[in-house]
């Protein structure tokens, strides 16, 4: 796949990007595939209150069964880890998708976190404050992979969590130690009551979820991930390739939990392959797991 030609500092990519034509085109992604119908998952909800405990975790737990696989078993989990742009979130929505189990992104979760903090203006970078914040909002989170949701007290903030303020201060909050702890625990409390569940993330496999039965790490050129990123959000090429240069730096040295190939995961590079071989694969993968 060719690189075209950097951008003038102030001119914007109109690149359209495999990841994402290719959720348009998959009859797949975004509504149940045949044979699923209510066996899709509903949503699951966590919510994180002033107490810190966590008020329940509901939904159903159904799915179809994958043949006599792993995939088919009753309770699984798949850890998908990776940089920004390396497809995870893509990848992780189709593949729930297609094994009939829910998906958790944990990113959306700090992102939820950061524009709560951003909202109540706090410094994200003054860790105590961020902390009291993270301790006090209600979060919740819908597991359905055709539709996942998130809430911070009852408002939903699936479209404002992915805007450009959030994404600047999002790997700061994210290197709150306390965030973290706080948002590790409600994580593996959706996990325990998921059944299946495909997660994403930076520290899935080493951190959240050490004993998934799949771990995977997606990665993919600087080049393209920069390429991808820009096309979804219609964003200056350049620009876009300097912020997943920055996140990677953050988010790669923090002091916990830094985003890493956990032990034992399966590396898969993604620069030159589409949606449908990736997910092929990892469901195969799955199924060698029988």
């Amino acid at each position: 796949m060719t690189f075209p030609p950097r951008l003038r500092p102030h001119s914007r990519s109109r690149l359209r990007s495999p990841f994402r034509d290719a959720n348009r085109r998959s009859p797949s992604f975004g509504v149940p595939p045949a044979g699923l119908g209510a066996g899709v998952p509903h949503l699951g909800r966590v919510a994180l209150g002033a107490t810190g405990q966590n008020k329940g975790v509901a939904g159903s737990q159904g799915g179809s069964r994958v043949g006599a696989s792993r995939a088919g078993a009753q309770r699984w989990v798949v850890a998908v880890d990776g940089p920004s742009g390396s497809g995870k979130s893509t990848v992780s929505r189709r593949l729930a998708t297609r094994l009939g189990a829910r998906y958790l992104d944990t990113g959306a979760m700090y992102r939820a976190v950061t524009w709560a903090v951003l909202e109540a203006g706090v410094d994200p970078h003054d860790a105590d404050a961020v902390a009291k914040v993270a301790a006090e909002i209600a979060l919740a989170v819908g597991t359905d992979p055709t539709a996942p949701t998130i809430s911070v007290d009852d408002r939903p903030v699936e479209a404002e969590i992915r805007g450009p303020e959030v994404t600047q201060a999002v790997s700061a909050v994210a290197a709150v130690p306390e965030v973290r702890r706080l948002l590790v625990t409600r994580q593996q409390e959706i996990i325990a009551g998921a059944g299946r569940v495909v997660v994403e993330g930076r520290d899935i496999g080493a951190v959240v979820a050490p004993d998934a039965d799949l771990k995977v790490y997606l990665t993919a050129s600087p080049v393209e991930r920069a390429r991808r990123r820009s096309a979804e959000q219609d964003a200056d090429l350049a620009a876009t390739a300097e912020d997943l240069a920055r996140r990677d730096r953050l988010d790669s040295t923090r002091a916990m939990d830094p985003l890493r190939r956990a032990p034992g995961a399966v590396e898969l590079d993604t620069t030159a392959l589409g949606i449908d071989q990736v997910v092929a694969r990892l469901a195969a993968m799955m199924a060698d797991r029988a």
